[in-house]
């Protein structure tokens, strides 16, 4: 229970294997995968696609660059989560993560704590350092100065500001350039990043817990609570990552939702929270307008709202946010352009099935994260996590593709990225 059983994993083995680790997350180790290793020393990938592999170097400081550039996770937006390695004679030197958007890079802080021993030092690093002048120095500049002389980098930033030129500007310098090691999974670390910089657009995971009979809730109405404590812990880790949480009207009048972050342990961060709602009915004493977060809350709403709830929800500290209308309620893509503009990268929809058919029907959804609650509430009535229209046909269904699962005690949950169908003429 837990991790995936298809995730790759990192191991270190010297006589024999006692941990596991893909992307710092810790689980223990299956038998068969202690009997493969028992003989064999270094650092080792395994998966159930491919098997044990044993990792040259660049790869396992590269696996070392993705852990450490994952605990930004949730704090560097808008700026991708980086993490930097240097290594000198098969040792590292140096390290360090992007913490914050305005703060060091990852480069800067692992040439800070390599100090002279940056010079004639390799760097491992997720993402292609960058080139230009923007909140902070170019880090280019820095590793030419500091006499690193060689970067091996997992990709290249999609940032059109850097794209390919931080490697141009090492190489002219006599820095050697290695890319593209293990670049799937520095992708897949900032995949909210790339669509980000790339299109303007936030990247949009849409969250929902179901009973084994695919219903978000009782005919009744009743959804508290679907899932188990460990299913539910997951989900406000979920919120610390994300910029904004997006729900829909129905659902803040019919569970009155804080849409905070209550981390186990304490800490992390409230998003900013997103409320969908054509004729502003949000409830001035909803816990959503006075949640007690320095997060804001944003009433994304059209010219059907009356102006007198409005200017009531202002003095609230509720920002107003007017938008066109599609088909009666908030147009989907023209908020998420507007969250876009204010560099708002990622966004965790926790609606119904409205708002959520409403997004999936535009093509507008990116990542699914969907929990299985081993019970059954049938109801003709109940409501499912995607109503709308629907389809007329299997064939023109969304494909769920890459498909990941772990498991939270009794609840199962089903990570996957939704695609339509192409439907061929004559088909």
């Amino acid at each position: 229970m837990g991790a995936s059983p298809r995730a790759a994993r990192l191991t270190w083995c010297k006589s024999r294997a006692d941990s596991t680790v893909w992307m710092g997350e810790e689980t223990a180790v299956e038998p068969y995968f202690l009997q493969t290793l028992r003989k064999r020393s270094g650092f080792f990938c395994f998966d159930h696609n491919s098997g044990v592999k044993q990792l040259d170097l660049d790869e396992r400081f590269m696996w070392m660059a993705l852990d450490l550039a994952r605990q930004g996770r949730g704090k560097t937006s808008p700026n991708p989560m980086v993490g930097a390695v240097l290594v000198k004679g098969g040792e590292v030197v140096g390290s360090g993560y992007h913490q914050a958007a305005g703060g060091p890079h990852a480069e800067v802080f692992a040439l800070r704590k390599a100090g002279e021993n940056a010079a004639g030092a390799v760097l491992y690093v997720n993402l292609e350092p960058c080139s230009h002048h923007g909140r902070t120095a170019p880090c280019t500049d820095a590793l030419i100065r500091a006499g690193v002389k060689k970067v091996v980098a997992a990709m290249e930033d999609p940032n059109p500001l850097v794209c390919g030129k931080g490697f141009q500007k090492l190489e002219a310098a006599g820095v050697e350039v290695k890319k593209g090691i293990l670049e799937h999974k520095a992708r897949q670390l900032n995949e909210a990043f790339i669509k980000y910089i790339t299109t303007g657009l936030p990247f949009v995971t849409v969250k929902a817990a179901i009973s084994m009979d695919g219903k978000i809730a009782t005919g009744t109405g009743q959804s508290r609570w679907i899932t188990g404590d460990k299913a539910r812990q997951f989900v406000h880790r979920l919120r610390d990552h994300s910029d904004a949480v997006l729900v829909g009207i129905e659902t803040v009048l019919a569970d009155d939702p804080l849409l905070t972050t209550r981390l186990e342990n304490g800490g992390g961060k409230d998003p900013v929270r997103v409320v969908a709602d054509s004729k502003a009915r949000l409830p001035l004493d909803a816990r959503v307008v006075n949640p007690g977060s320095r997060a804001r809350t944003i009433l994304a709403t059209t010219e059907e709202a009356p102006r007198e709830k409005c200017a009531a929800l202002r003095e609230r500290g509720v920002e107003i946010m007017v938008l066109p209308s599609r088909a009666g309620r908030v147009d989907p893509a023209a908020l998420l352009r507007k969250l876009g503009e204010r560099e708002i990268t990622a966004v965790l929809v926790e609606g119904g099935g409205t708002l959520n058919y409403s997004l999936l029907e535009a093509g507008l959804i990116d990542k699914l994260f969907l929990f299985i609650a081993p019970v059954i509430f049938g109801g003709r009535d109940s409501p499912t996590p995607f109503d709308g229209e629907g389809i007329a046909s299997p064939g023109e269904a969304w494909d769920v593709e890459a498909l990941e699962l772990k498991q939270f005690d009794r609840d199962l949950l089903l990570i996957g990225y939704p695609k339509k169908r192409r439907v061929e003429v004559g088909s």
